[in-house]
């Protein structure tokens, strides 16, 4: 299988590594996860040093098997540019799926190509992935500062999860209030009313991620 990449998806920060003759002189590239071009012409992706020289859909194979119970959720009723922070920050925390709520186009320039790593879907309506979500037995937990949200600082997180967040602005919609399990606010101490966000998702993944992750799996 050829290489899987187009223009975008090299780095331009990082040097990456070259051809596999150069690195590993003598070592024959027996690997079946590594891509022939890739081998051939070096690897300047954007990925750990683990997936250097594999395939695309390796990489994604291999990311499978460690997923979290995790999914967060963003709505995108006013063409959201943090989704594309949103999905790059799941893609390092390994998130089962990110669901996008209404508008199907955002700008993914902030994904730094991690859209390509990891699994999305896409929801019409509020409602139509509280459904979804419901099916799947996860716990909808929205992320807003509205009066009656509980802090997430002192809130255990359950592990079949599902953040969810509002646009950049309005913040969670009527339905994601009325829907979710949970609200939980994220502590704040300066003269700012809210917190980006592609922020705030991280904020929130994280704080799962110190409750249900295995450390020590992690690079």
């Amino acid at each position: 299988m050829g290489a899987e990449h187009g223009p975008t998806e090299w780095s331009t920060g990082d040097p990456g590594v070259g051809p596999w003759r150069d690195a590993h002189p003598g070592v024959p590239a027996d690997d079946p996860r590594y891509d022939p071009e890739l081998l051939e012409h070096g690897d300047t992706r954007n990925v750990v040093d683990a997936y250097r020289y594999w395939r695309r859909d390796a990489i994604v194979a291999d990311i499978d098997r460690r997923r979290h119970r995790l999914h967060v959720a963003i709505e995108n009723f006013g063409n959201d540019a943090n989704i594309g922070a949103v999905v790059r920050t799941a893609n390092a925390f390994a998130v089962h799926s990110v669901h996008i709520v209404g508008r199907r186009r955002w700008n993914r320039r902030g994904a730094m190509v991690t859209d390509r790593y990891q699994h999305l879907a896409h929801h019409d309506t509020t409602e139509e992935l509280l459904t979804v979500a419901a099916a799947a037995g996860l716990t909808v937990v929205a992320v807003d500062n509205i009066p009656g949200a509980v802090r997430l600082e002192q809130t255990d997180l359950p592990r079949d999860c599902l953040l969810l967040f509002g646009s950049e602005g309005p913040g969670i919609s009527q339905a994601a209030r009325d829907g979710a399990d949970i609200t939980v606010s994220i502590a704040q101490f300066g003269s700012t009313r809210s917190i980006n966000a592609g922020v705030a998702a991280g904020i929130a993944m994280h704080a799962w991620i110190r409750q249900w992750s295995d450390l020590s799996s992690a690079w």
